[in-house]
């Protein structure tokens, strides 16, 4: 019988907290173990019920899958789409998107991790969930945002798959590489390895301006 979670989430009895509670446990399992990995009485026993009251809020694991990607989705694509939104020069805005990144990664180290084993499991499932929650929605916006910077000549005309993937691929590495690049390059020092960061973050801005300005 494989053993069941030692950790557990903090406990308070409104439904509205019982979720919550089931949402946080839930993306803490999904995000160490992987989708297929995590089962339903892994995520009861972390936040502390029985799997009947589990079933009473989310009936299924893919339920729970949405809840849980919706709920690191609204952690981060409001804000940068009101970054986008901004009449501020474009580098200023590069910058604050970084910075949301860097704290939604800094605050879940694995989630890069997890993203990339989920592509690899199941994409279509990745992508169902994603368009559930209108995830297409947002980036269709923020390709629209783009666009009207390049039609103004502000930008050159770069396709979007080319800045996304230069963007994110320098953005997640660091993340998913950190135990080596930390092992390897800083000596385990953390201290280290977050100006680092600081200091790529200046790089990325770098690279997509070199990509993007005429």
């Amino acid at each position: 019988m494989r053993p069941q979670p030692t950790r557990t989430v903090p406990k308070s009895g409104t439904t509205e907290n019982i979720e919550s509670r089931i949402i946080e446990a839930a993306k803490q399992e999904f995000i160490e173990k992987g989708f297929e990995q995590t089962s339903m009485s892994d995520i009861a026993a972390v936040v502390g019920i029985n799997r009947p009251t589990l079933h009473y809020y989310f009936r299924t694991k893919d339920k729970m899958f949405q809840a849980v990607f919706a709920s690191i989705v609204s952690n981060f694509l409001p804000h940068i789409d009101a970054i986008f939104s901004k009449q501020e020069p474009f580098e200023k805005k590069l910058g604050e998107i970084i910075d949301v990144y860097f704290d939604i990664f800094t605050a879940n180290p694995l989630l890069p991790k997890f993203i990339i084993g989920e592509i690899h499991r199941d994409v279509d499932h990745l992508i169902d969930t994603l368009y559930i929650l209108k995830f297409d929605q947002y980036l269709h916006h923020i390709g629209e945002l783009l666009q009207q910077e390049i039609d103004r000549n502000h930008l050159k005309k770069v396709p979007l798959q080319f800045i996304f993937m230069t963007f994110y691929s320098q953005l997640t590495f660091p993340f998913l590489s950190h135990n080596l690049s930390k092992r390897l390059f800083f000596h385990d020092n953390p201290e280290e390895y977050t100006r680092f960061l600081a200091e790529w973050k200046q790089h990325i801005i770098a690279q997509i301006t070199r990509l993007l300005y005429p």
